[in-house]
């Protein structure tokens, strides 16, 4: 049943480039993609999008899901052309050698790769730091200094393509679940609930995108959606440390490093799934923060619930998810949201 959804936009959601805090072209795309499916679409001062689906009750409820990816920012342009850079996100400097990038000037894209030491050259000690990477552009020094600028952005270039049952590609944290926000956007017609379906930004550098919108929202109920750990791989022997596993199901959020859920939330997404032969399993995240948690006391406490999709390879450029966990988030989502009617007791 895998990928019995619109592959070709989630193809461009993730191929398309949007650092933190420069979610431009996302952006667009996300407007485009709602136009038509809510009754109302607001763009903030950060940058969030939000599409609103008017219901018949006071109740709202926010569904949250961030578009920026891991990046980088231009430092520095030395006297030989090659650019030093600085992260916008959490990077395992291993994964970043003699990759291929795009860097994102004030008036063009231009391709460079990431140099790489020769081997022999590197003792059994040397541990590359993002601080020691550099981007080579290929042009003499005077045309890489005139062309880019401090401050510009560096982002990973690659390819979205279907591996077996699965999707890989960079930056499916979080476009797979951007685009679960949005396919199941254009399933819901007619809710009890008002729904704010919001395209975030700047999660990776700290949920700020969310913080600022639970104020400017100050919804009922949050739904968060982020991408999981997946470690079902060779090496990791212990099935306790997978977290999540491809395959099994979306994954409901019990935890995470910033987060506890609220019981009476997750125990509904568990009901749904099981009442509507939906496949899921429970996600304890030992680390790491979402947008859950800009939502579940930055206004006041709210109540949160989250659906995760579990993805292996996480922060690199061959993120993998199964086609159909994804399928699966867009049912659990589509089915929670048609099924609130605002009078579902979630207090403690």
């Amino acid at each position: 049943m895998a990928f019995d959804f619109d592959f070709e936009l989630l193809q461009e959601l993730t191929e398309t480039s949007g650092a933190p805090g420069y979610e431009d072209r996302i952006r667009n795309i996300v407007r485009r993609e709602l136009d038509g499916e809510v009754d109302e679409i607001h763009i903030d001062a950060m940058g969030n999008v939000v599409g609103t689906v008017e219901g018949t009750t006071d109740y709202e409820v926010a569904v949250p899901a961030h578009m920026d990816e891991i990046g980088f920012m231009v430092t520095h342009v030395d006297d030989d052309g090659f650019l030093s850079i600085d992260s916008l996100g959490g990077w395992d400097p291993r994964v970043l050698r003699a990759q291929r990038v795009t860097v994102h000037t004030e008036d063009e894209d231009l391709t460079g790769v990431i140099g790489s030491m020769p081997p022999h050259l590197l003792d059994d000690e040397d541990e590359q730091e993002v601080s020691d990477v550099y981007i080579d552009l290929g042009l003499p020094a005077e045309e890489a200094e005139s062309r880019v600028s401090v401050g510009d952005i560096v982002t990973m270039e690659q390819t979205t393509t279907r591996i077996g049952e699965h999707v890989t590609g960079k930056a499916l944290d979080d476009r797979v679940c951007l685009f679960a926000m949005l396919e199941a956007a254009k399933r819901i017609e007619n809710p009890d609930v008002t729904i704010h379906f919001c395209a975030t930004v700047q999660e990776e550098v700290g949920l700020r995108g969310a913080e600022a919108l639970g104020v400017d929202i100050d919804p009922n109920l949050a739904i968060a959606l982020d991408v999981t750990v997946a470690n079902d791989i060779p090496g990791v022997t212990k099935e306790k440390d997978h977290v999540t596993n491809l395959g099994d199901g979306t994954a409901i959020k019990l935890k995470d490093g910033s987060v506890v859920t609220t019981p009476k939330v997750h125990r509904r997404l568990r009901s749904l799934a099981e009442n509507r032969d939906i496949e899921y399993q429970l996600e304890v995240l030992p680390s790491g923060g979402t947008d859950t948690a800009g939502f579940q006391n930055t206004h006041g406490a709210k109540p949160v619930g989250a659906i995760s999709i579990p993805t292996r390879y996480l922060h690199t450029v061959t993120e993998s998810a199964h086609g159909d966990d994804v399928s699966a988030t867009i049912d659990l989502l589509t089915a929670f949201l048609e099924t609130e009617t605002g009078e579902h007791d979630y207090s403690l």
